[in-house]
């Protein structure tokens, strides 16, 4: 081979290998480019493996409750607020001690339950029952197992003082419970909304107290 032959073919390789670097150096800015944005981080939609998952969505307020939830919720209310209301007169008319002091129970009670059944029905994008939207006798009024008064019961009431109010106080309030308990059982058999049934447990419970605590102070 001649030192012709030779040059020609060491400067032949030498270009190849300048070319090929030439092209890999390219390759190799092009992906980077690709794979990251303009200050150098990983470009929308090619994160790496450590990026952080998606939050899962906020569960909806309205959940965790049914039907029966609901008719609890705004059939209780109406029927809390007559009992506060009944209890309400009490205080001027009632002679018996014992009267008054079980209406302040009922009011101290039922209040803070009125409170809270109104925020469940406002987060479940139900409607609250508006105060004194419903007569007395809305829920069927003297026997139905609700217990609300009717129009009558609530006038006799107010127009009683001393111990014929005691007496008229103690058996409507009697029926009233009968009936708060009714709808409370309704609530611990069908309801799935947890608070609601806690609550239909201690309405239960404490009105059943009541009413074995009134009917003693009827007996002469």
């Amino acid at each position: 081979m001649t030192t012709t032959t030779f040059t020609i073919r060491t400067r032949t390789r030498t270009r190849s290998l300048v070319a090929l670097a030439t092209a890999t150096t390219a390759l190799v800015l092009t992906l980077s480019a690709c794979g990251s944005g303009t200050d150098g981080h990983p470009a929308a939609g090619h994160e790496g493996p450590t990026a952080s998952a998606p939050a899962a969505p906020a569960q909806s307020p309205g959940a965790g409750h049914n039907a029966a939830d609901v008719a609890f919720a705004q059939g209780m209310i109406p029927h809390h607020r007559q009992a506060v209301e009944m209890a309400g007169l009490a205080a001027s008319r009632a002679e018996s001690a014992e009267v008054k002091k079980l209406a302040d129970e009922i009011k101290k009670a039922q209040d803070p339950e009125i409170n809270a059944m109104s925020g469940w029905l406002t987060s479940w994008g139900e409607q609250v029952p508006a105060p004194g939207a419903a007569d007395h006798s809305a829920h069927g009024g003297g026997g139905t197992p609700s217990g609300m008064m009717t129009a009558e019961d609530m006038a006799r009431l107010e127009k009683a003082s001393g111990k014929a109010f005691d007496t008229a106080f103690l058996e409507l309030m009697v029926k009233h419970h009968e009936g708060a308990v009714a709808m409370a059982d309704t609530e611990r058999k069908t309801g799935s909304h947890a608070p609601a049934k806690t609550m239909a447990e201690a309405i239960t419970t404490s009105q059943s107290a009541e009413i074995t605590h009134m009917r003693t102070l009827l007996r002469p």
